[in-house]
Formats: structure tokens, C-alpha cells, sequence
């Protein structure tokens, strides 16, 4: 593992985005990110309910959720798998995510983050979040293989407490 990427597994809060972040490298089999086809479900599946794909679109805005963990749909109170990203009820946070997952596409390096009320109505949550870029055939980036884990907010305060 390279210090740029013990520099931002360091960044990782929780131990699933260390656990999905650790699988990613490998599955990448010295090279900069993995495809698609190297990832196996079945290989990660405590994370499946967490665990979103979505098919990149040169409008980032445009991109689709392939797939989304059962967590997601009870985050979104509907399922969210078919829709684009600003079909996404992320409110005032709406920037922050393109800014985000267009870091990932472009420049196709991993991205994470926490965000404290993930979208409206659910303000209660601290989503810690995590981003991987998935290769496609022809070089860039054409998946982006997601994180999303949720904890209240008294259970992360309780968190940040307990590491001081």
C-alpha cells in the first residue's frame, strides 16, 4: 500500500469504509483502480446493504444507481435504484455530491467525506460516505462504487467522545 493511500485510508472513519476500501485495492491487482467486473459481491456481503454502483454519465448530474443497498432505500424512504443523481433528494447538499462524485469520475481517485443530515427530513443521521472509482474497458472511469453508512447523531457524538 502506497502513502497515498495509507494517507486516505487514514481519513476513514468507520471500519467499513477501511473494509471496502481495503477490498477495492485489492481487487485492483496493481493497477490504479479496478473494474467492475474485478469486484465480486459476494466477497463484501456484511456491506451489501450499504453498498450503492452507478453507471457514469459525462453529465454527472445524468449518472444512474445501478444498484442500491437496502440502507439507501430506507435513508431515501423510497428506492432509488434507476434514478440519476439529481433525481436525488439531496436538498442543499446537491453541490456537495456533484463536486463529489465528479472528483471521483474525473479525476478518478477515491473520495469520502461525513455529512451530518444526509437529505431533508432525515437531519437526525451522520452519513459517513466513501466513493471508489471503478476503471472501464477503454480507460477513465465509467462506475463509481459507493459507501454509505449511516449512525445517529447521538451515536456520533458518542463516537467522537469516546476518541477524545
Amino acid at each position: 500500500m502506497g502513502s497515498v493511500n495509507i494517507a486516505f485510508r487514514a481519513q476513514l472513519v468507520v471500519p467499513e469504509q477501511r473494509q471496502l476500501y481495503d477490498y477495492w485495492l485489492s481487487c485492483g491487482g496493481g493497477k490504479p483502480m479496478p473494474s467492475r467486473a474485478d469486484i465480486n459481491p459476494a466477497d463484501i456481503p456484511r456491506l451489501l446493504p450499504f453498498v450503492s454502483l452507478i453507471d457514469v454519465a459525462d453529465d454527472v448530474k445524468q449518472s444512474r444507481v445501478r444498484l442500491a443497498g437496502t440502507r439507501l432505500r430506507d435513508v431515501f424512504d423510497r428506492e432509488i435504484t434507476g434514478l440519476t443523481i439529481g433525481d436525488l433528494d439531496l436538498g442543499e447538499k446537491q453541490d456537495y455530491w456533484l463536486a463529489a462524485y465528479r472528483h471521483t469520475v474525473f479525476d478518478g481517485k477515491p473520495t469520502q467525506g461525513i455529512v451530518r443530515g444526509p437529505r431533508v427530513n432525515k437531519e437526525h443521521l451522520v452519513q459517513y460516505w466513501l466513493r471508489l472509482p471503478l476503471a472501464a474497458a477503454g480507460g477513465g472511469v465509467n462506475m463509481v462504487l459507493g459507501l454509505d453508512y449511516f449512525l445517529s447523531g447521538l451515536e456520533h457524538d458518542e463516537r467522537l467522545a469516546n476518541l477524545a
